[in-house]
């Protein structure tokens, strides 16, 4: 799977079923090239508060499951 095809799936919250944000990129373990996290941009409706869009990252473990079309994640 490629950077590209991850970045075209949406990012939903098991939680609450809300859109998370989009993927803007990865954080790789540069010794096993891993997956540490994805970088996000997240989406203003999920994250009002700010006002503004901003990037944060979620944890490899917090992914649930990737599927065709989205990607589950438990922000718990």
């Amino acid at each position: 799977m490629l950077l590209s095809d991850l970045q075209n799936k949406t990012l939903i919250s098991i939680i609450d079923g809300k859109n998370i944000g989009n993927i803007v990129d990865i954080r790789l373990d540069e010794k096993t090239g891993n997956i540490i996290s994805f970088v996000v941009e997240e989406n203003r409706r999920a994250f009002s508060f700010t006002g503004k869009n901003s990037a944060s990252e979620i944890k490899w473990e917090n992914i649930k499951k990737i599927g065709e079309d989205v990607i589950l994640v438990n922000m718990y």
